[in-house]
């Protein structure tokens, strides 16, 4: 199919991502990494763990972390209510599930409407927003699974969410 005449093609061509919530803020993970979503279940918490993981739980005979990024991110915890939602990441070798707040859609937006994080957004801590999407009036922050769920890279994360604790770089 040809584009028209002195169109760029990429002006046509979209991603489609799962929008979600947490602490009124919108979120997206590119859909190609949700396994699934579901209602919170059974999870079972383990000790010696840091806060943000709130257990295991039992996904159809797997046993796989939830996280909750409220936790993760330095926000204040919340009880889990009737829009709250487990999305079940996959990545390659690891699945974990991403407590949030809640799913809004799944969600096609327009590559020219997707914003590359600047520098000072991608430093370390930060390096999990891959950036920004615009869809219509709103503004969400586009995770990158991959680096967010790296479990070497969850401590960085949360560092760099909770107000007073520094960055891994500059702690002694």
């Amino acid at each position: 199919m040809e584009s028209p005449r002195g169109q760029d093609p990429k002006q046509n061509s979209s991603a489609q991502f799962v929008g979600f919530e947490i602490h009124d803020q919108k979120y997206l993970f590119r859909i190609e990494r949700i396994q699934e979503i579901l209602t919170p279940g059974s999870v079972t918490r383990i000790p010696d763990v840091p806060a943000y993981v709130v257990g295991v739980s039992n996904l159809r005979g797997t046993i796989i972390p939830i996280v909750d990024l409220r936790l993760l991110f330095g926000l204040p915890s919340r009880s889990a209510d009737a829009n709250t939602r487990t999305i079940v990441v996959n990545l390659g070798d690891r699945t974990v599930g991403c407590m949030v707040d809640a799913v809004l859609q799944v969600i096609r937006i327009p590559l020219t409407q997707l914003h590359r994080a600047p520098d000072t957004v991608a430093t370390e801590g930060h390096r999990s927003i891959e950036g920004f999407a615009r869809s219509g009036d709103d503004l969400f922050i586009l995770l990158d699974a991959n680096s967010l769920i790296d479990p070497a890279s969850l401590a960085a994360a949360h560092r760099a969410g909770v107000p007073g604790v520094p960055p891994p770089d500059m702690v002694p």
